[in-house]
C-alpha cells in the first residue's frame, strides 16, 4: 500500500477555508453588507487574510418555470445534443485536416449530436416521467452572513468596524455577549 504525505486538493481548500480560532465581527442580513464590513477593513489596511464570510441558516430555493412535456424534453434534447455535436464537428475538423471532411463533417456530427440528445432526453422523461413533471431552477441561498475573523485580531477589526458604522458595532457587540454567555451557559456543569 502506497501513502502519500502530499496533502489533498480538499484539505487544502478546507485549510484555506478555515480559521484557527474564529470570533465573530458581526452578523448581515445580505451577503452586500458582509462584504462592505470587509471591504471597509482592506481600506483601512487591515490583513483580510484572516478574515472569512460564512453563509448561515441555508434555504434551498426551488422556482418552476413550466410544465415538462414529452415534446419540450425532446426539444431540450434536441438543442443540447446538436450544440455537444457542433462543438465534437469542430475539434474533429481542427485536428483532421487531411481528410477534407469540413463542413459535412460538422454537420453529421450536429446531426448526429441532436439524434442523441433527443433519444437520451425521452428516456429521461419516461423515467422520471409521474412524480417530476415540470422544470424547475434551483438555488442554495443564505438567510445571514456572519464575518468572522481570527482571534488575534479581533480587537483590532472590531475598533475598525466600529468607526465604519457605530451603531451596528455595538449592536453585534452586544449579540456576541450574548452568544458567548449562552455558550457558557451551556458548557457549565448542573448544579444539583
Amino acid at each position: 500500500m502506497v501513502m502519500s504525505t502530499q496533502p489533498t486538493a480538499l484539505s487544502r481548500s478546507r485549510a484555506v477555508l478555515a480559521l484557527e480560532y474564529p470570533m465573530s465581527l458581526g452578523r448581515y442580513d445580505t451577503y452586500e453588507k458582509a462584504q462592505r464590513a470587509v471591504d471597509y477593513l482592506s481600506d483601512h489596511e487591515f490583513p483580510v487574510q484572516n478574515v472569512l464570510i460564512v453563509g448561515t441558516d441555508l434555504k434551498q430555493l426551488e422556482r418552476v418555470t413550466g410544465r415538462l412535456t414529452r415534446a419540450r424534453a425532446a426539444l431540450g434534447g434536441l438543442i443540447s445534443g446538436a450544440w455537444l455535436g457542433l462543438f465534437v464537428g469542430f475539434i474533429f475538423a481542427l485536428l483532421d485536416s487531411q481528410s477534407g471532411a469540413g463542413l459535412s463533417g460538422i454537420l453529421a456530427t450536429v446531426a448526429f449530436g441532436a439524434l442523441f440528445g433527443v433519444v437520451w432526453s425521452l428516456i429521461g422523461y419516461q423515467i422520471t416521467r409521474g412524480p417530476r413533471d415540470f422544470t424547475s431552477v434551483m438555488q442554495v441561498v443564505a438567510t445571514q452572513y456572519e464575518v468572522l475573523v481570527e482571534h488575534k485580531f479581533a480587537v483590532q477589526a472590531r475598533e475598525l468596524l466600529t468607526q465604519m458604522d457605530p451603531m451596528a458595532a455595538a449592536q453585534a457587540q452586544a449579540q456576541a455577549n450574548l452568544d458567548a454567555a449562552r455558550q457558557q451557559q451551556g458548557h457549565q456543569p448542573p448544579t444539583a
